[in-house]
């Protein structure tokens, strides 16, 4: 195992044999204490081209089929799994604050959030529980898993996209960003008065008799 070109060789072989994505660590463990990440390097640029590429996921690495070609796997029959707009937000939430506890969802939401929210989040593999907020009550706090990076094919949260990339797709509504706007706006105009004007009395309408 001393050679890089049998590391490569060992790495390529316990990826692809490997049930579930594996972190650099765990394919270092299992081959000895071998340093696998130019192997790892070597690979990915290996298969960029190729109908099967080697992608890291939450720090995890695996072969997937290329983008492109993902059509042609496709079962003819599929599954569709839609979620609800209460839980779409909720996991944009997570996605976006984690670690997290359902009062603080609730809180950012306006409105309460359904038990069965998150159990559907955690059922479908995106969601885990993450602890407790050391606060009185100690609520759960919620976390994306790194099932969540691997359906929307994200390498890290860093990859999350940003509010102008959410404003670009239609994301945001358009009439809540304008209230938004405008309520930061007469905030700030108020904020700039002067303390005495602001509390003054309306000027009087002089005596035109005199």
């Amino acid at each position: 195992m001393s050679a890089p070109d049998e590391i490569v060789r060992a790495v390529e072989a316990t990826l692809f044999a490997s049930e579930a994505p594996m972190s650099a660590e765990q394919l270092s463990a299992h081959l000895n204490g071998a340093d696998v990440r130019p192997a790892l390097a070597e690979l990915e640029a290996h298969y960029a081209a190729r109908g099967i590429r080697l992608v890291e996921r939450g720090r995890r690495w695996q072969f997937q089929t290329a983008p492109d070609l993902s059509h042609l796997l496709r079962r003819e029959r599929e599954q569709l799994r839609r979620l609800s707009r209460a839980a779409t937000e909720v996991l944009a939430i997570i996605a976006y604050h984690e670690p997290v506890s359902r009062p603080e969802i609730e809180a950012i939401r306006g409105v309460q959030t359904a038990g069965g929210t998150l159990d559907v989040l955690m059922e479908a593999g995106w969601v885990r529980t993450a602890g407790r907020r050391e606060v009185p009550g100690r609520p759960v706090l919620y976390a994306t898993t790194a099932g969540f990076l691997e359906h929307f094919g994200l390498a890290s949260r860093r990859d999350l996209p940003g509010l102008d990339e959410l404003r670009a797709a239609g994301l945001l509504d358009p009439v809540e960003e304008a209230y938004s706007a405008l309520a930061g706006a007469d905030a700030e105009e108020q904020a700039e008065l002067p303390f005495e004007a602001a509390d003054a009395a309306p000027l009087e309408k002089p005596d035109e008799s005199a």
